[in-house]
Parts: structure tokens; sequence; C-alpha cells
């Protein structure tokens, strides 16, 4: 599919370019001396409304990641452009598969809900590995909410939303950024926009290549970073119909594909792995009686290749449609829907598994300004999921699938009020009735068959041009559904899936912020503090069969920061963040992985004689990772007992990571870039801890993470725009 997207991407480019020309650039005249070249922005009649701040469903702190910001970080996907801003943590929870989680407010990443353009296209299963794949290629910013009930329309978005802005087309034009770097890191984004000549009609494409090799520090034949390449194509149309009419149609198709385990090109004991193809062919169902060299995880793996393997390969498609009608000056609504087909094949270390997400949703929202204080929203919402699996289990007589149907009818109503010229408040509420169903049949009757309501409220007080004081306080949900929740719990599934799930996750947050505004210091410090009932988890059973249940414990956790910004001068901008994350006991008691409980961020953006450079410094605090249950054993005996003498270390101590970029100007169209991730060269691996161990039964696995996994990158690349 993408193929033929790329082609069809091309040709567009090729007509839209010429056009663009047309368009912005004046036809010469003998009596002209020289060429001036004529920028025309044209704006719609949704922009217009959003100017206006009629399309406002919030008023609460939000942090926006733009376009700058991801240029600076020379961020690729979704995930590195957004790690490290303020209570915001991408945890890598597996050295094979690399899959990512995003965390808010210190809370579990499938408890952060993710947007595009407004509208929900991500599927549950969607936010494990695709993350990856969400390029960073026209984006105009990202904007991240945190806390409970933070969108109208999300609220199982317990930690949180973020919400992804594609770049809107307001002039003609094309930008190709390219650029390659250490570990086979590449990357070709390509851009074009253009708008009609009336200025009702305005197309965005977008398309993004990019992969990475993988990378074994240690040497011992087992990657600590998987391989992952990603092809993605988008497509945004709006036109106004008329003056007061706007239809927006996204499209977007991802392909992701990632392995991680054997390190391919090398010999095993089934053979060498020379491709992804020849590793999963050669899988025989026999395990080796040894896997690495003396039974220890940091010498040599002898095994067969397919024994560490894990692969998947995501296919996704996403469409939107939205059609925004001015009934009058107090009056708009707005009739939106998406759908979405995630698909997912996947190797787990001999263990097939085939998954299909789908889902629709449906919004109906309508505006109204009942006076000169107060805006009404109001509307209904319905969303609709539905997930089939199979897996090379199935067929046994226990076994039990992860299927599920997923249905939420909502209703909503806001009121923002302004108060005063320095006081306003917006009050929501939310009614929602939820159905979720596993649908094995050895799994009768419906799991979930809730009704909730879950309010909120945001305040924003101004006490002067400088200091604005925000507060926000809600209710939120969340039905689990996953079993790749608490860990990528299809490893050991081949006797299936069990489920002990009856309740929603239910939670409350608070959270207050104080900024301040001048003239060249910025600085806000907010504290956040959530609760949550019926937290997921996930355990296994005498069998050995994962087992989806729910913690009887309360758990929370508590975050607070600062973050400053002060411009030095017109020439140099530094910014500093510290954060805190306070997590109680039940809380540490679900995370499969130790999360950050101290972070220091410092950036600088010093522009001196024609270069830009951007700096990028941050310190992880120290953490005992007992407090997070990890126990493991480097080496086992021909018997397959652990030797207690090599039993891993559960002090994470503290470091530090630099991430470097130069931008020079080449021409007023065209820039070089060079930079460096991790310019220490830091990672657990070269502080002897490999993120490979065996349990306290012998078993094997590959989550003992703390720290980076991939090293030193040096990267350059070139960015044009036409």
């Amino acid at each position: 599919m993408f193929n033929k997207t790329s082609v069809a991407l091309a040709v567009l480019l090729a007509i839209t370019a010429p056009n663009a020309l047309a368009h912005s650039k004046p036809a010469k005249t003998d009596t002209t001396a020289e060429e001036k070249i004529e920028t025309i922005e044209v704006r719609g009649v949704r922009q217009r409304l959003e100017k206006a701040g009629v399309l406002s469903d919030n008023i609460m702190k939000t942090e926006v990641i733009g376009s700058e910001l991801m240029d600076n970080k020379n961020a690729v996907n979704l995930t590195e452009a957004i790690n490290n801003t303020p209570g915001v943590r991408v945890s890598n929870e597996c050295s094979m598969c690399g899959v990512k989680r995003i965390m808010l407010n210190g809370l579990r990443g499938e408890q952060t809900t993710i947007l595009v353009d407004g509208l929900p296209v991500h599927a549950m299963i969607a936010g494990y590995y695709a993350v990856d794949a969400i390029p960073t290629t026209g984006l105009d910013r990202i904007e991240v909410a945190r806390g409970a009930g933070a969108s109208l329309i999300a609220p199982e978005a317990i930690g949180g939303t973020i919400n992804i802005i594609t770049k809107t087309a307001t002039e003609n034009g094309a930008t190709v950024d390219i650029s390659a770097g250490e570990n086979g890191n590449r990357k070709v984004g390509i851009l074009g926009t253009g708008v009609s000549e009336d200025g009702r009609s305005r197309v965005t494409l977008i398309a993004q290549y990019d992969d990475r090799d993988q990378v074994d520090e240690d040497n011992n034949k087992v990657n600590e970073a998987p391989a992952q390449e990603n092809r993605t194509f988008t497509v945004r149309m709006s036109h106004d119909l008329t003056d007061s009419d706007n239809l927006v149609l996204r499209y977007s198709n991802v392909d992701s594909e990632i392995f991680g385990g054997p390190m391919l090109g090398e010999t095993y004991a089934d053979g060498k792995a020379s491709s992804i193809g020849t590793v999963l062919s050669a899988f025989d169902n026999v395990e080796s009686d040894e896997l690495f060299a003396g039974g220890d995880v940091r010498n040599d793996f002898i095994g067969k290749a397919w024994e560490t393997t894990e692969w998947i390969h995501t296919q996704r498609d996403e469409v939107s449609l939205s059609w925004l009608h001015e009934l009058s000056s107090d009056w708009n609504m707005t009739l939106s829907t998406s759908y979405s087909d995630h698909m997912q094949d996947s190797f787990y270390e001999g263990f097939r598994y085939y998954a299909e997400d789908t889902m629709v949703y449906l919004d109906a929202r309508f505006n109204y300004f009942l006076n000169d204080s107060h805006l009404l929203t109001f509307g209904s919402d319905n969303r609709r999921e539905e997930m089939r699996s199979r897996s090379s289990g199935e067929g046994e007589p226990d076994y039990v699938s992860d299927s599920f149907d997923y249905d939420v009818l909502g209703f909503y109503l806001q009121d923002t009020w302004q108060a005063t010229d320095e006081l306003e408040i917006a009050m929501a509420l939310r009614y929602d009735h939820v159905q979720a169903d596993f649908i094995d049949p050895k799994k009768p009757g419906t799991e979930i068959d809730k009704s909730i309501l879950a309010p909120r409220v945001d305040i924003r007080y101004s006490h002067n041009d400088s200091w604005t004081s925000r507060l926000s306080a809600g209710r939120g949900y969340r039905a689990p559904l996953s079993f790749f929740e608490t860990d990528h719990g299809v490893l050991d599934a081949a006797l299936g899936f069990e489920i002990d799930i009856e309740e929603l996750e239910r939670s409350t947050s608070a959270t207050y912020a104080l900024s301040y505004t001048g003239d060249a210091l910025t600085m806000t410090t907010s504290v956040a503090w959530t609760e949550v009932e019926h937290l997921a988890m996930l355990t296994e059973t005498d069998k050995g069969v994962p087992l989806l249940t729910q913690m009887d414990e309360t758990a929370a956790v508590t975050t607070a920061d600062i973050a400053f910004g002060y411009d030095v001068s017109d020439n140099l901008t530094l910014n500093f963040t510290a954060e805190g994350f306070f997590y109680d006991d039940a809380f540490k008691s679900s995370y499969s992985l130790a999360p950050v409980e101290e972070r220091l961020t410092l950036n600088a953006d010093w522009l001196v004689h024609g270069w830009d450079i951007f700096a990028n410094l941050v310190w992880i605090g120290a953490r005992d990772l007992a407090d997070y249950g990890y126990e493991g054993y480097n080496q086992i005996d021909s018997n397959g007992d652990v030797i207690l003498a090599s039993k891993k270390s559960t002090k994470a101590p503290s470091y530090w990571t630099l991430d470097l970029k130069v931008t020079r100007a080449l021409s007023d169209n065209i820039d070089f870039y060079a930079g460096v991730n991790n310019l220490f060269d830091y990672t657990q691996v070269t502080e002897g801890e490999t993120p490979l161990f065996f349990d306290a039964s012998g078993g094997y696995d590959v989550a003992y993470i703390w720290g980076p996994l991939r090293g030193r990158e040096v990267y350059a690349g070139i960015k044009a725009s036409f």
C-alpha cells in the first residue's frame, strides 16, 4: 500500500510545486529591477473560529512542543519529540521488541490517550509498538495535557492526553529533510502544502521513511535495542464549502517493522541469521539445552536465533472526517468521525500472535455563546472497538483468546465562564455507558457493563499581567483490556489468556500550577496528585498462564515540577526544569520497570555567527530497583538453577545524557545540520548491567532495564524548502 501512496505523493508534489512557484512569484517585467517573492498565507473558516476562541474545549495547563523544538531535538518520531517534557516520561520496556510507553504525571503508559487533530484514531493495542512510527514530519505542534478527563472526548485518559496537530496548509510549498547517521540511522521526510487560487481548498501531504539498526553494546550477539523500519504517508485536505462551512478529511497509512534479539549477520545453533526471514523460517519448536556460554547472559548467545527473536510487524490505516458549520455568530457545531484498522503480526521467541483491532468513533459537538460570559459546549460521542486475535496456542483444550468488544456511549456538557476579567472557569461533566466483553466462548457474559459520571473543573486566575494560577480537578475511568499493559504479556501465552476483570479503573486527580511571564524570564511550577482504584495488573496462574487482573489497593502518585525559561539575549535562550515523582507502594508494585523519580533538564539554544547550536542535558536520579520488584541473576548452572552469587544489582545509579545539534543556513532555502545523541556514550551496559537476566526459577527474560540502551550516535542532514 505504501508503494502506491508514495507514487501518488510524488505525482501530487510534482503538480503542486510548479503551481506554488506560479502563485507565489509575480511575473517578471522589463521594468522590474529585481524579482520579489510574495508569500500569501490563507486562513480558512476553521482557523478563523480557532483564533476567535470559539472552538476551545478547556483552559487547563498544557505543554506545547512546537515544530522548532522538534527540529532542535532532531526528533524523528513522537516518542523522541515529547521525551523529557515536564511530566512526560517515555519508558523503553523491552530490550528485544523495544516496546515504548508514554507516561504522563507518573502514571502508566496505557493511561495516556493519543489524539490526532483532536480525534482518537489509535485503538487499544496501537499504543505499545506503533508510537515509534508516528512521524514528526508535517507536525505543527504536540499538545500535552495532564490529568484525568483532560479532554472532553477522552475520559479514559487517566494520565492525560497527547494531541498531535498536523500542519494546515496556508501557502504553496514543499520541504524535504534527509539525514543519516551511525547504527544505520536514516530519515527521509517530505512535506508538501498547496492552496487553491480561491483559498478555499488546502492540502497537506506528508511522507516519512526512517530506520535504525540493532545495537549490541556488550558484543554477546544479542541486541540491547532492536532494529526498526517505519514508513508513513498522510494526506490532509481542508475545504471551505461556504463562508460558514469547512470539511477536513485526513488519511494516514503506517507500516512499521521491529526486529530484536539475535544480531543479524551472526551465526547461531540453527545457522546464520542472514535476514529476518531466515530467522523466522528456522523455527523448529525444539529448545536448546543452553542459551549462553557458561549459562551466563553476559557471555555469547549460543542457542538458536529464534529463541531470542521478537519480531513485530504493524500496519495501520487511519481515516477521519470533520464538518464544522457556523450556524450564527453565537452557534457552531462540529460533526466528526474517525476510523482506524490496526494489524499486528508478531513472533515472540517461538510464540506467534496476530491481532486486528478496528475502531469507529463518532462525535457531535455544539458550541453556544449563551452571553458575553458563558460559552456552552455540549454533545455526544460513541466509540466502538473490536479486537480479534489468532495465535499458535489455539487448539489447546484450555486455550482462552484475548479477543474483545468495547463500546462506549457518552454525553458531555461544559460551561466556560468568564467570571471576571481575571477569572475564567470551565466546568465539565461526562456521562458514559461502558461495555467491555472478552468474547471467547469460555468467557460467558459481559465483563464490564457500567455507567459512570466523570466531572472536571479547570480554573484560571490572572493575579496581574505577570502571574497566573491554574487549578484543575477531575475524575476519569479506563477499561483494562490488553495483555500488553503491564508486560508484553503474550510471551508465555501458549496456553491462552486468563481474564479476571470486572471493574473500570477509576481515577481522581488534581493539579495546581503557578506561572510567571516577564520580558526575559518565564517560570511555571506545578504539583499534581492522582489516585487510581482497581488498577490493572498482570500476573500468572499456577499453570503459568498470563492473568489480567486488578489490584485491591488504591494506588496514588504525586508529581512536582518547576520550569524556567530565560532569554539571556536575542541570540541565547536557556531553559531549566526540575521534577520529582512520588509513588506509593501500591503504584510501585504495579510497574514492570522502574519509572523516573527525579529528573533535571537543561537546554540552551544559541545563535552565533550564523550557527544555531542546541544542547539538551538531562540528569536522572538514582533509584532503588527493589522497590519495583526487580530481582534477577546473570547465571544459571547446568541444572538450570540460578547461581546466587550472580545476583544482579538493585541499585540504579544516577546518570547524565547530553544531546547536541548545530544548524547552518546554506541559503534562504537550505539548512545543513549535524549532531550527536548521547554524547557521553552512557548506557547501563557500559556500567556492566545487561538487560538480560534469569529469574529465581531459572527462567530467561529481557527487561532488567533502568538506563539508556543506545550509546553515542552521530548524524548529519540537509533540509530544503521550496
